[in-house]
């Protein structure tokens, strides 16, 4: 069990993790901090945090271990402003969709008590946002990735391992590379395209009447296109060399199929709808239900 978990970022993902916390019995006690006061309030009064901080560094004071739960592109002014308390001791893990920008960030910032840092990405969340949507079950059954580096501390890769573990989540270890040409590929690029096909349907002339006529596929297909924007922004920026490659992968697979439409060749568009269909059928998510 922890003592006191400091957390900084207080709405969907921090917000969550400790009400998870919490029911595992995993924490004694939360401090939190948010850049709105209003969301830190409402987090105490909704029973996330049991103190309220005036500022990250003081969210952290006396704490065994911190969870960043800010956007990808805060992170390095996040460890700036607790970079002073930070201890040898104290377990310090993030919640970010990217990882290598994350982690030369905390390189920079943190120097030798980067050996604390132990980066994480939890495959979890949801198009909404905020404290109000904080759900204690959450990350329960999902995945999710430890990219440590060679001066991660060993004890504290072990930590980060067992406690989510506690939370009921399958824990993978994998290389930062890895990991940001992975999610480029199965998270990033979707987002994109789903962000891309709205736009392009709102955009048309008749968009309002033909968005008016979709039904349960579509839904299904753009759900994720109502994800917080300046969060995917700073994902899509921080990953797009690996994201860049992988749009060019999918023009180059859209082309083939438009080929094939366009020269009316229905036995191979049907090969390569059956070959995704198949594709599809056979995948099985590493958790309980849709990211």
């Amino acid at each position: 069990m922890f003592e006191q978990l400091g957390l900084i970022g207080c709405g969907l993902m921090g917000g969550s993790f400790a009400l998870a916390m919490k029911r595992a019995g995993l924490v004694k006690r939360v401090v939190g901090y948010s850049k709105s006061p209003s969301t830190t309030e409402r987090a105490r009064q909704m029973g996330v945090i049991d103190v309220e901080a005036p500022s990250a560094l003081l969210a952290v004071s006396g704490a065994d271990i911190v969870l960043l739960a800010v956007p990808v592109s805060a992170t390095e002014a996040t460890l700036k402003a607790i970079k002073h308390l930070v201890t040898p001791d104290m377990l310090i893990m993030d919640v970010g969709s990217t990882k290598r920008d994350v982690i030369d960030a905390a390189r920079r910032v943190l120097r030798d008590h980067v050996t604390s840092f132990v980066p994480c990405h939890p495959i979890a969340g949801s198009e909404a946002s905020g404290v109000e949507h904080a759900d204690a079950d959450l990350y329960y059954g999902r995945q999710v990735i430890l990219t440590p580096i060679d001066k991660t501390s060993t004890n504290h890769v072990q930590s980060a391992a067992s406690l989510w573990e506690g939370l009921g989540c399958k824990v993978l270890r994998m290389t930062p590379e890895a990991h940001d040409s992975a999610f480029a590929a199965v998270s990033h690029l979707p987002h994109l395209i789903a962000f891309a096909l709205i736009n392009s349907i709102s955009g048309q002339q008749n968009g309002k009447d033909f968005l008016q006529l979709a039904g349960p596929g579509f839904r299904d297909f753009t759900r994720i296109a109502a994800s917080d924007p300046k969060v995917w922004r700073d994902i899509l920026v921080a990953n797009r060399h690996e994201l860049l490659d992988q749009t060019k992968l999918f023009r180059q697979s859209l082309h083939a199929m438009e080929q094939l439409i366009e020269h009316g060749d229905t036995d191979a568009l049907e090969q390569a709808i059956a070959h995704a269909s198949d594709t599809r059928a056979n995948w099985r998510m590493g958790s309980k239900k849709p990211a």
